[in-house]
């Protein structure tokens, strides 16, 4: 995969608490790697209509991959407390606008393998990661790092071992609750979702050569999923308050810093900006509004 500078990233303010928490799940990460994807119906695997209707979602395997996205953050954790931070260092989508999916899906395990990550995904053991994988497995490549890292209860395939967090799956409570759409989950922490693109588009965007739009909608999904992740580890009381608001301003400041040469990362943040109004998002005081 290219990479791409990230801005220079602020001091981190130090944490103190009374009681250091038990240790988590995936605790050896040193940082969370976000990712989300885009498909199109890949027509030679599918069954002919008459067996396998057009209007009806794709087996994962019948998905082709055209975009891997992704929010990188670092981890830093309070020597005292355990508590963790989550600093942005990138936002960005895998490889170039013309590679093929053999390529797309080489260039995202070779930086999968290159870091000790905590995986977060939104519905992403439902579908992405099998998605990947087994297109991976079409294309003849090896993944690895996926099966080989961790244990069997603590590696990237354990629904709770912590090494994979599907923020929508432990949202409803690995699925005793309704789930959430990331669009619903977005409006919950104030943030603005999808800015009227959809998954349903990316066929036909991709059809009309529009390729460099479909790797810029993936990465606003990154986007809120790693603020609605942030929000839940808070919730869960793997980060505090103050590491909280540090999160979110770190991605609002990559956000503005980026605006001129990436111009839907700019889009974003102002339309997260109106939002504030009447949703902030942030904890420690609710009157800022991100300016």
């Amino acid at each position: 995969m290219s990479d791409a500078s990230a801005p220079a990233a602020g001091a981190r303010s130090a944490v103190r608490h009374d009681r250091r928490p038990a240790a988590e799940p995936g605790a050896d990460a040193d940082a969370l790697l976000v990712v989300d994807i885009e498909t199109v119906p890949d027509e030679t695997l599918m069954p002919p209509p008459e067996v396998w209707a057009r209007d009806k979602f794709p087996k994962c395997a019948w998905h082709a991959v055209v975009a891997v996205s992704f929010v990188q953050a670092e981890i830093l954790r309070d020597g005292e407390t355990g508590l963790e931070d989550y600093r942005v260092t990138a936002c960005r989508s895998g490889g170039e606008a013309g590679w093929d999916e053999a390529r797309i899906l080489r260039g995202f395990w070779r930086h999968f393998a290159s870091g000790r990550f905590r995986l977060v995904t939104w519905n992403g053991r439902g579908f992405d990661m099998p998605t990947l994988l087994h297109r991976t497995m079409l294309h003849g490549i090896s993944a690895e790092a996926w099966f080989r890292r961790g244990t069997r209860w603590s590696g990237y395939g354990n629904r709770y071992g912590g090494a994979h967090v599907d923020v929508m799956d432990e949202m409803s409570g690995f699925g005793c609750a309704s789930r959430l759409t990331l669009e619903e989950a977005a409006a919950l922490v104030g943030m603005p979702g999808k800015l009227g693109e959809h998954g349903s588009l990316v066929a036909d965007m991709v059809a009309a050569g529009e390729i460099e739009r479909v790797r810029a909608y993936c990465e606003t999904d990154t986007m809120t999923t790693f603020g609605i992740y942030v929000r839940h580890a808070y919730l869960a009381g793997r980060t505090d308050a103050a590491a909280h608001d540090r999160a979110i301003a770190g991605l609002q400041d990559y956000l503005e810093l980026e605006r001129t040469r990436r111009p839907h990362l700019g889009a974003y943040l102002d339309a997260w900006r109106r939002l504030s109004d009447t949703r902030p998002a942030f904890v420690v005081d609710r009157d800022r509004r991100g300016g």
